[in-house]
């Protein structure tokens, strides 16, 4: 079976924080020995699969971070946090 990128994932779950970060800690990781991250995952053969679609899945990543970074600020500047 082979997976998209959770990348989607991590803006929705940007209200569960360490979930978040675990998860993009995990992502990131799977990219290659040049930075490169596939369309999909194989996690039986722990493979990336599919074409390296560079805007997509960057853009993806970028959004990701962004989510967590915008949730991080939040809870800092929330009083009662």
């Amino acid at each position: 079976m082979r997976h998209p990128p959770a990348w989607w994932w991590l803006p929705a779950g940007a209200g569960r924080p360490n979930e978040a970060r675990a998860l993009m800690r995990r992502l990131v990781a799977l990219a290659n020995d040049v930075g490169l991250l596939s369309e999909e995952y194989d996690p039986l053969n722990t493979r990336m699969v599919g074409n390296f679609p560079q805007a997509f899945s960057h853009l993806a990543l970028i959004r990701a971070a962004l989510a967590l970074h915008e949730a991080d600020r939040a809870r800092t500047q929330d009083p009662l946090s």
